[in-house]
């Protein structure tokens, strides 16, 4: 019992535990879904290698002095920026988007580890005693941190990894202590970019809650005004978003408002995915006997669509498995940040929830037709070397801050 007490007190078996099962989860599903692939079935060994590589790299991040992480906060965020731009200019397209290169034959997407060091340098920023993050001018600057990875993202242009960098942002500026009207300003655009989505009237009627809220938060001139400027500029510039993203991304975008508009274009995954997640029934049809998965009616479902494959296969019941698990991660992930021994840690902690729930909510949305399909795999279940090793890295600081929390760094 000592040695178990012992061990619970510097590792945590809870996160380490459920991130062990969900792995397991990916690689039985992955070998389903490119078992009868005639081109993606090195893709399994892929990944068990890149699942032996991402262990190794989490236990080499647990056992790092505690302050590495505030110590690399600044020149990982410029590397990140540094690989963004590159990537525009000597990057691989794949599905539309310049959002890949290669080094040695190795291929990666630096928007993947550019994850990290946005939530290192954006911990690292609110983490400074002295700053104010309820003055604007000290709003707008710790925004601009956010804002140039995201734009450089869009220009790929890569829609989902930029809906994931704007989740992250926002969480962890809110959990920093921002007031409820700084809030409303960090979170307004994003509004009135969604009313856009559905047209000239939801964006008019999104404008006018807006200036509603401007008159019932009481600001001053000037202030309201710019806050309104910067909406009624944002609404314009999604026709200008529409414009650099790709046709096929454009009609996913559409589709999610119709999918049954273009049911063998753009909404023909979201169609397929909902058939196989229906027909699996309570308890599946049996492992390697799901029809949509071993007839390959889904494009790439080894990596955006492998919970429909698990639902398929394994019915109801592994669905909410599934999703039981992540639950629990997501938990103990929560209750870390209050564990943490100091703000550095709480907010790299809830950095790192906000990156992995909006994976698991967007990808499980999109495989039960409710998100539109935006190229998000599903954490630690997906195929794929970038997203598995990023997520695995974060997980070992997650675990690393754990081991130090009576610790102040």
């Amino acid at each position: 019992m000592k040695i178990d007490y012992k061990l619970q007190d510097k590792f945590d078996l809870v996160i380490f535990l459920s991130v062990a099962i969900l792995l397991g989860i990916g690689i039985v599903a992955i070998y389903s879904a490119t078992y009868n692939h005639p081109t993606a079935k090195g893709n399994f060994n892929k990944q068990l290698i890149f699942t032996v590589v991402s262990i190794l790299l989490l236990f080499l991040l647990y056992f790092l002095p505690a302050r590495s992480f505030r110590v690399v906060a600044l020149p990982s965020y410029i590397i990140s920026i540094i690989l963004l731009v590159v990537v525009l200019f000597l990057g691989k397209t794949v599905y539309g988007a310049k959002s890949w290169m290669s080094i040695g034959g190795v291929g990666f997407q630096p928007s993947e580890f550019a994850k990290i060091g946005l939530i290192f340098f954006l911990s690292h920023w609110l983490t400074d005693s002295k700053r104010d993050i309820n003055n604007l001018k000290e709003l707008f600057y710790t925004v601009s941190i956010s804002f140039f990875p995201i734009l450089l993202i869009l220009l790929e242009p890569d829609m989902g990894t930029a809906i994931v960098y704007s989740a992250i942002s926002l969480v962890m500026i809110f959990w920093s202590g921002i007031n409820l009207f700084g809030l409303f300003v960090v979170l307004s655009p994003g509004i009135i970019l969604f009313a856009s989505l559905f047209g000239t009237i939801p964006f008019i009627v999104a404008l006018l809650l807006i200036i509603v809220a401007l008159l019932l938060f009481k600001q001053d001139l000037f202030i309201s005004g710019s806050v309104f400027v910067m909406n009624l500029a944002t609404g314009f510039i999604f026709e200008f978003i529409l414009k650099i993203l790709q046709p096929h991304q454009v009609k996913r975008i559409l589709s999610f408002v119709d999918p049954t508009a273009d049911p063998l274009g753009s909404g023909y995954n979201a169609l397929q995915a909902k058939v196989a997640m229906g027909s699996g029934g309570l308890f599946g049809k049996g492992f390697l006997e799901g029809n949509q998965t071993q007839l390959r009616f889904i494009p790439e479902q080894w990596t955006d669509f492998i919970y429909c494959v698990i639902g398929e296969e394994f019915g109801f019941m592994g669905s909410i498995f599934l999703i039981a698990i992540f639950l629990i991660l997501f938990l103990r992930l929560l209750n870390l940040t209050s564990l943490a021994g100091d703000r550095f840690g709480r907010i790299t902690i809830i950095g790192i929830l906000t990156l992995f729930f909006t994976h698991f909510s967007i990808n499980i949305g999109m495989n039960l037709g409710i998100t539109p399909v935006i190229g998000l795999p599903l954490p630690f279940v997906s195929y794929g070397g970038s997203s598995l090793l990023t997520n695995m890295f974060l997980v070992g600081v997650v675990l690393n801050i754990y081991k130090n929390r009576k610790h102040h760094v």
